[in-house]
């Protein structure tokens, strides 16, 4: 019993780039957790892609043991698309570092993650990271932590890159986080919190233990999925998997369950005894989160769909945020519409089909939920352009807006101002928290903040600009369909929803780069791009030519044009009946804003 009490769990919260993966590197180091020979930078960045972007895409718990205590991190993301892993992490610890680099101070995301962790009942140790940087302003970002937390706050001072003041965090953590309370003479519940997939043990499951324990060959029962079966291992994450004997009340750890269908293990599901399972409630578990963009993904050749579908499948499991859908296409074939939380999240998904399944993509024009009124007093939800109805049945459209939070340093205010004006941002308020820096609150819609805003305030503001956001009311919107035709037939994966007054603007420019980048044909090919039939761009692939008059010679002038004529009328016969077939490449180079 004494193991158990002295566990702490606790996760590290803040901003890309503040520091998280390197302060875990160094606990590790300190820990003995890792081998010297065997450490590396981000260590519990597992993924090529978090390694090579410098973020943390998926939340990594890892368990180590220091002056007697049994402390349990998970490192989680900063970027704004998976908050919904930073909900995860919350929701299975006791306490929270508050991490801030020295010379940014807080930022947007870390105030809506620390929101979070309060509303969660953590306990907070505040930490600023980066001191020994010429940069570091110590004493105003002590000011913004002392505003958002209280005075009464100790703030630790650390340089987590030479480790200087980290074993200090080491310690409070154990000062400062709650002990477990421990129930070990419970029936079993256990939360999962995330879930892999392994070839030789099945789907494994990263479990918070509530109350009871679980050993290798008990039987399990899923909750939620209504499954069951026998615990193949169970063990800790050091961080690879170590088995362990038993998992305890208050313990994180791994549960390889046995099972092979990917879908049976959701996230947030509660794993309780066979035995003992009409006798015990679900823990609360975690909110599905809602996609805010969806966009269609295809293998870039049709005989690929099996392991494009066994892929996206296997993915879901890792990614529980990701919702899929099959559909049909007549230009593409057999694909799926998928939800995701942002354009970065669409990129990783993308990235990882690729790289981990080795799966061609084409990936369609990203969209954002509409609502869509028709004359007769039905509502549509459409989620892509394919679904738009026809213009003159409708009587109104819906879009969601957003109530963004956006902090910046004082002197980039003017380039932001105009970032958002641009964008259709109207201003709610701005407050400034202490002389450099502004806290600017703005009402957009969500269609212009997932596509590529984010980038476009770093770029703003020199990678000083951030911003969090909330779902906020539907207001009318006044947006329309924009076609794309190649050869007079529309290719329904180039359909756009546009503002109404972008249209023609959007429609010039998708056409000009259509021309760029099609192949050419045996015929002259007309691209266009059409507003409820009527065109409001154009542009004209000129045709391959063959000289056929190379094997002429001598003789009438009166020979060639009757072969250029027969030419001619044969590339016009062609033309009316020939199918275009349109590289993968050309989709995503016409799509790029």
């Amino acid at each position: 019993m004494e193991k158990e009490l002295k566990i702490r769990n606790f996760c590290i919260i803040a901003h890309i780039d503040h520091g998280k993966s390197t302060l875990a590197d160094r606990m590790l180091e300190m820990t003995e957790t890792v081998e010297a020979r065997k450490m590396q930078d981000q260590v519990l960045d597992q993924m090529d892609l978090e390694r090579e972007k410098g973020i943390t895409i998926k939340l990594q718990p890892v368990r180590m043991d220091y002056k007697g205590h049994v402390l349990n991190l998970i490192d989680t993301p900063g970027h704004v698309d998976f908050q919904y892993e930073v909900s995860r992490s919350l929701q299975s610890v006791e306490g929270a570092i508050l991490l801030i680099d020295a010379t940014q101070g807080i930022q947007a995301q870390t105030m809506s993650n620390l929101y979070m962790a309060i509303e969660a009942g953590l306990d907070i140790i505040p930490v600023i990271n980066k001191i020994d940087l010429p940069a570091a302003s110590v004493d105003e970002v002590k000011q913004q932590i002392s505003d958002v937390l209280g005075s009464d706050q100790d703030v630790l001072l650390i340089s987590a890159k030479t480790g200087k003041g980290v074993e200090a965090v080491l310690d409070a953590v154990i000062e400062k986080v709650r002990s477990i309370e421990t129930a070990t003479d419970k029936p079993l519940r256990a939360l999962v919190f995330d879930s892999v997939y392994d070839e030789y043990k099945g789907v494994v499951a990263y479990v918070r233990v509530v109350d009871g324990s679980i050993k290798s060959r008990d039987e399990i029962y899923f909750l939620g999925s209504k499954v069951g079966d026998s615990c193949i291992e169970t063990g800790v994450m050091k961080p690879k998997w170590v088995p362990a004997k038993e998992l305890g009340a208050g313990e994180i750890g791994y549960i390889a369950t046995g099972l092979k269908d990917v879908r049976q293990a959701r996230v947030g599901d509660t794993i309780v005894s066979r035995d003992k399972r009409n006798e015990v409630e679900a823990l609360a578990g975690f909110e599905v989160p809602q996609p805010k963009l969806f966009a269609g993904l295809y293998p870039a050749e049709g005989d690929d769909f099996p392991e494009l579908r066994e892929a996206i499948e296997k993915l879901q499991l890792n990614d529980s945020s990701l919702q899929v859908q099959a559909e049909q296409s007549e230009a593409l074939g057999r694909g799926f519409r998928c939800g995701f939380l942002g354009m970065l999240h669409l990129e990783i998904v993308q990235e990882r089909l690729k790289r981990e399944w080795g799966v061609g993509l084409v990936v369609t024009t990203p969209s954002v939920l509409y609502k869509v009124k028709l004359g007769d007093g039905r509502e549509l939800e459409v989620k892509t352009p394919a679904e738009w109805p026809d213009p003159s049945s409708i009587s109104g459209v819906l879009e969601r807006y957003v109530d963004t939070e956006v902090i910046v340093p004082v002197k980039y205010m003017g380039p932001v101002f105009e970032l958002f004006k641009q964008n259709e941002g109207e201003l709610q308020g701005q407050e400034y928290l202490g002389t450099k820096r502004v806290m600017l609150k703005y009402k957009i819609p969500l269609r212009e903040l997932v596509v590529d805003l984010y980038d476009l305030l770093k770029s703003a503001t020199a990678g000083y600009g951030s911003l969090s956001y909330s779902m906020s009311e539907w207001r009318a919107a006044d947006v329309i369909k924009l076609d794309i035709l190649i050869n007079k037939e529309p290719v329904e994966a180039l359909s756009v929803v546009v503002r109404r007054e972008d249209a023609v603007k959007v429609g010039r420019i998708m056409v000009a780069r259509l021309k760029k980048v099609m192949p050419k044909q045996q015929f002259t090919l007309p691209l266009q791009a059409t507003i409820g039939g009527s065109v409001v761009a154009r542009e004209t692939l000129p045709a391959l030519r063959k000289d056929v008059t190379s094997g002429l010679y001598g003789g009438d002038v009166t020979r060639k044009k009757k072969v250029l004529a027969k030419q001619k009328k044969g590339k016009k016969r062609l033309a009316g009946s020939a199918s275009i077939k349109i590289p993968p490449h050309v989709y995503i180079d016409v799509l790029k804003r």
